[in-house]
């Protein structure tokens, strides 16, 4: 593939038969290369027959070797002749046995698979690795007839049940007519029993009444001697004596009846209980059959119900069935058992590759513009939204969301995925082919268990780790448990090797290794000139090969290049002779990693040195954050000549003299340089060789010091022209005037390499001072001179550092006698505090915090002592007071002093102190406290050279859109710059240096226009404002002060896209208007970037009021002003 044949790129989703059209055949063998001929194997991984020859023009079998067999596939092996390049392009395919779903539109955040189709991404895994099944499709027709079976189903249950239950009802009352006959039939026998009982008994009265009435009847009227007595009740009808009279008829008969009587109602009673007895028997069965009727019925209405409502269930479940349902194993067998023919479901990605086939794309869309545009429900809006973005990015790109499903695998070449042979025999392959084995392994078996006709639940085990085997190709780190051989390292996946900051896009397409580039060791060339580096000459000289080569061969010392090449082995001494004059036109670029800003990459000439460590000038540290511990650079060569115009104009460390961050001179001197500077321009009192001498001028008071007249501190007068006033104060015209200045021998040799327009410089420089100065010498006299100024600077540094013999010695450092004063008096307030924690008085907390307080106060004052104690001409104080040691006084004050309190691994202050110092030396507990948080700072310190990175690249892509697209947007607004805001304690000069004008700004007092509108405000004007500005921020500003500035701002710039040069101001770098195409985002990513890693990592915990209890400092407090997830303190 021609890698210039093309202009863009684009990514998108291929289709089964795209697959099928970039392949040369399909890979149908896991195996890689046969072991014993060390050829590929036929229809393997390396198969010479899909993917080419491995031997240019030589097809596999050997029938056809030379070009001119070109284009012909051999008819033995099946090889095209060609080159064997074409092993790097061509690509084969597997047929997978089961469609398996990318691992990309499944298992990522957010999954558009399961957006696509509405699916929670745990059922879209449960269904893809077989533990639920999906409902695919439901046919209508088969659920109306369906249904319609289930209501003739109710009917004809309910027919069955009705007529089961009439038959126990007439049964019921058969038994009931049963009864009923029976009792009738009892109750007649008991009246004829009756009956037949009232005969027996009556009929012997009777006639007994009927013997003795005829008796009566015969004696009528007659005396009887014998009483008359009524046998059966022993009654006497007449007494002995009595005359036979009607009467005594009339009583036989009562008594006769009365008898009767009795003996009926006797009989009758016990004749009722019996029929009572049978009268309850009637009424029971009477009851007992309704009853029964009853329930019958009941059962009858209640089984009725219950056929309803089993039926009404499954009909419910046969509507409640749709696409996309998803069901567990017990469930779809019973639902499959049911309603088998009514619908289709399915596990694993096939389901899913048929529910996506089916779907319309168009339809879908419109109705989630719908939803998106009807809802209330804020939820339901974002889903859709979501849910509308997939859909209509299928649309647009014309992609069918099947193909999120694959049913062709695509096989990379083979040389992008090589094997190779190793000394002992074995071989070292990609992981791509274990990857690819596997999956080919478990395809094959795939289709072999298909065949044989294999158990479902074998093939459904098969068709998951297939779907596992296709992720893990993709995307290893993706799944849960990434794959890895033999219990080692995980295995790198096609994903894995294109993401992240070692994958094919970061490390091999946008950080190429180039060729013409070296590193070596850095060390300090104190000789060499700003824009120069001293290049080890063995380098210098592969670095510039090609281009000794063609001056070797132009001026004739080979006559062609294999010559040329042998001469520069030889190393003879013309190669050198040319290779200096090559290096003339060429500037290197050097580079020292990290390159956190614009100025860790800078362009030098350079010029050639002995040994093999690279040389860099001492000022250009700063902006490389270089020392010379061990640090490594780069060097890079410019090839084009575009290349070189662009190093020399852009990028030669003599442009770059001003940080893009904030305009401050990057070259400014530092360490010796700044000592020797020091020692030469300060006041020393006492008296000295040649004081209160007058000079005409400089070459006087340098000759006389020469020749030993004079003491390089001596107070001397000098008559000359100056541009500073009494004060130390530029005059406001920029004209020199000539004045006496009383000064030093050493500021008057300083001044010797100060440009005109600069002197006369007469101040003590520390590092603080000569920053400044080289800042007002580049507005001053711009850059040029600049560069020469600072180099001046170093040499003069270099040479009176040397000259001073500054030097320390471990008696220099003494311990102030005040020192055991002030920690005793410390200890004892520390125990009172204690006492009162004991008598209840302070809290933990208090007590801690007034510790802490106590003995940060003790530090302080020793530390005082310390400084008071130095002999103020003595060789240390120098060093603390012209800054150029790190730290000021704050080493001297632990060497001589004390160390005070440190911070445990958590950063809060251990409240024990360290009361000694270096020079007595620490306990074993001090040192173990000390080593305590060392160690910790140090861990943090990696930490955070990580996290700035991280912060780094992410402000970078948020702003590497913001350029300058033009000069002026037109925009009327702009933003307030106030005296009375406090913005991290900022003079008004800092705050409006740099910045265009929204409005003109005017003098109050004379009305004069100081910046007019659309102008930048320069040094001067910004020092007028300031000088026009209210001392006191916290009071109004009075009419003759300026209280605000109005000027324009790159928030209210009004191009849609950038910003413009007008609103954007001075580019800091330049000191100058901002170019129209300045990349102004990157910048200033870089800006806060580039200080990042300098900055804590941690929240500090410190005791005492003035901390205020934690307070989030550091990059974490970067992040969160940058971040606005929340709302920061």
């Amino acid at each position: 593939m021609e890698s210039k044949g093309f202009h863009t790129l684009k990514v998108s989703l291929a289709s089964p038969d795209t697959i099928k059209s970039w392949s040369y055949g399909e890979v149908l063998k896991p195996e890689t290369i046969n072991y014993r001929r060390l050829r590929p194997e036929k229809d393997g991984l390396f198969c010479e027959a899909i993917f080419g020859p491995t031997k240019d023009w030589q097809c596999y079998c050997g029938k056809y070797k030379n070009v001119r067999y070109k284009g012909i596939i051999c008819d033995k092996c099946g090889v095209e002749v060609t080159r064997a390049s074409v092993r790097r392009e061509r690509m084969g395919h597997i047929e997978l046995a089961a469609p398996v779903a990318h691992v990309w539109y499944t298992r990522r955040v957010p999954s558009y698979l399961g957006l696509l189709l509405d699916v929670s991404r745990r059922n879209l895994d449960r269904v893809l690795y077989f533990a639920q099944y999906v409902v695919t499709h439901v046919d209508e027709d088969a659920r109306q007839k369906a249904l319609k079976r289930l209501d003739d189903e109710i009917l004809r249950e309910e027919k069955r049940k009705a007529d089961e239950i009439n038959a126990k009802i007439a049964a019921v009352k058969n038994h009931r007519d049963r009864k009923l006959a029976e009792c009738e039939s009892r109750k007649e026998a008991v009246k004829a029993k009756f009956d037949e009982e009232v005969e027996a008994k009556i009929d012997p009265i009777i006639k007994e009444g009927q013997k003795l009435e005829r008796s009566l009847n015969e004696k009528m009227d007659s005396t009887i001697r014998v009483p008359v007595v009524f046998a059966p009740t022993d009654a006497v009808i007449a007494d002995k004596g009595d005359s036979i009279s009607r009467k005594h008829l009339s009583l036989l008969t009562q008594t006769v009846k009365a008898q009767v009587g009795d003996i009926e109602a006797e009989l009758k009673e016990k004749r009722d209980k019996r029929l009572d007895a049978i009268k309850m028997d009637i009424e029971k069965a009477k009851a007992e059959a309704d009853d029964q009727v009853v329930k019958l019925r009941g059962q009858l209405d209640d089984d009725s119900d219950k056929v309803r409502n089993n039926v009404g269930t499954e009909r419910e479940l046969l509507l409640g069935l749709h696409q996309m349902m998803f069901l567990g194993e017990a469930k779809f067998r019973e639902l499959k058992q049911k309603w088998g023919q009514v619908f289709k479901s399915d596990m694993g990605a096939e389901a899913f590759l048929e529910i996506l086939k089916a779907m319309d794309l168009d339809r879908l869309s419109k109705e989630l513009w719908h939803e998106v545009r009807t809802t209330k429900s804020k939820q339901k809006k974002k889903k859709a939204t979501k849910r509308l973005k997939v859909v209509e990015a299928l649309r647009r790109s014309a992609n069918r969301p099947e193909w999120m499903v694959l049913t062709i695998l695509p096989v990379i070449p083979p040389d992008l995925r090589p094997m190779v042979q190793l000394d002992g025999g074995r071989f070292a392959t990609s992981d791509l082919n274990d990857l690819y084995r596997r999956v080919i392994n478990r395809n094959n078996r795939l289709k072999r268990l298909l065949e044989l006709g294999a158990p479902d639940v074998i093939v459904r085990n098969e068709k998951r780790m297939l779907q596992e085997a296709v992720d893990s190709l993709i995307d290893n780190s993706q799944r849960g448990k990434a794959l890895s051989r033999r219990g080692r390292r995980e295995l790198k996946s096609l994903s894995d090797m294109l993401k992240g900051k070692k994958g094919r896009f970061r490390r091999n397409l946008l950080g190429k290794r180039v060729d013409y580039s070296g590193r070596s060791v850095i060390v300090i060339g104190p000789k060499l000139k700003l824009h120069q580096c001293g290049l080890p000459k063995t380098m210098a000289l592969e670095l510039y090969r090609p281009f000794v080569i063609a001056k070797l061969v132009e001026y004739n010392y080979a006559s062609n290049v294999k010559g040329a090449k042998r001469i520069i082995e030889r190393e003879r001494p013309e190669v050198w002779e040319v290779l200096e004059g090559v290096i003339k036109d060429r500037p290197v670029l050097l580079n020292r990693a990290p390159t956190l800003h614009r100025l860790g990459i800078q362009a030098f000439e350079p010029v050639l040195v002995e040994g093999k460590a690279i040389q860099i000038h001492p000022l250009v540290c700063t902006a490389f954050n270089a020392d010379f511990d061990g640090d490594q650079m780069a060097v890079h060569l410019p090839l084009s000549q575009k290349a070189v115009e662009e190093a020399r104009t852009l990028m030669l460390s003599t442009h770059n003299l001003l940080k893009p961050a904030d305009g401050e001179p990057v070259v400014g001197p530092s360490k010796d340089m700044v000592l020797g500077v020091y020692y030469l321009t300060v006041l020393q009192a006492g008296e000295k060789k040649g004081n209160e001498r007058a000079f005409a001028d400089i070459d006087e008071v340098e000759l006389a010091y020469s020749l030993g007249q004079l003491d390089i501190h001596a107070k001397i007068k000098l008559y000359i022209p100056t541009h500073y006033n009494e004060k130390n104060e530029r005059f406001a015209d920029g004209k020199a005037r000539r004045r006496m200045v009383e000064t030093t021998v050493g500021r008057a040799i300083f001044n010797r390499v100060m440009p005109e327009e600069m002197r006369f410089v007469n101040e003590t420089l520390d590092k603080g001072a000569l920053q400044k100065l080289v800042g007002q010498c580049y507005q001053v006299v711009g850059s040029e001179i600049t560069t020469e100024v600072v180099d001046q600077i170093k040499n003069i540094g270099f040479k009176y550092a040397t000259r001073s013999g500054t030097t320390i010695a471990i008696s220099d450092l003494t311990v102030p006698p005040e020192k055991q004063e002030i920690v005793d008096q410390t200890t004892q307030e520390v125990g009172e505090v204690e006492r009162q924690f004991r008598r209840g008085l302070l809290t933990d907390k208090e007590l801690e915090e007034r510790t802490i307080d106590l003995w940060t106060k003790a530090r302080d004052d020793v530390a005082k002592a310390v400084s008071a104690h130095l002999d103020p001409a003595g060789s240390l104080s120098m060093m603390a007071k012209s800054g150029a040691t790190k730290g000021g006084f704050g080493p001297i004050s632990q060497l001589a002093g004390m160390r005070g309190l440190m911070a445990d691994p958590s950063g809060r202050i251990i409240p024990l102190p360290i009361r000694s110092n270096f020079r007595d030396g620490l306990t074993a507990l001090e040192y173990f406290i000390s080593t305590h948080g060392a160690r910790k700072g140090l861990a943090d310190t990696a930490l955070r050279t990580a996290d700035a990175g991280y912060l780094t690249r992410r402000l970078v892509d948020v702003a590497q859109d913001v350029i300058v697209n033009g000069h002026d947007c037109g925009a009327e607004g702009g933003i307030y710059v106030r005296y009375s805001d406090d913005v991290a304690g900022q003079m008004m000069f800092d705050r409006v240096i740099g910045r265009t004008a929204a409005r003109q700004i005017v003098d109050p007092k004379t009305g004069e226009v100081i910046v007019a509108r659309n102008e930048i405000v320069d040094e001067a004007a910004a020092q007028r404002i300031q000088a026009l500005v209210p001392k006191d921020r916290t009071l109004p500003a009075r009419k003759d002060e300026i209280g605000e500035v109005f000027v324009r701002s790159t928030l209210t710039c009004a191009y849609q896209f950038g910003v413009c040069a007008l609103c954007y101001g001075r580019d800091l770098g330049r000191g100058a208007l901002v170019e129209v195409g300045a990349a102004v985002g990157i910048v200033a990513a870089q800006s806060i970037g580039e200080p990042g890693t300098q900055l804590t990592l941690r929240t500090f915990h410190t005791g005492g009021v003035a901390a205020g209890g934690d307070i989030t400092v550091g990059l974490p407090r970067v992040e969160e002003l940058f971040e606005a997830r929340k709302k920061p303190k």
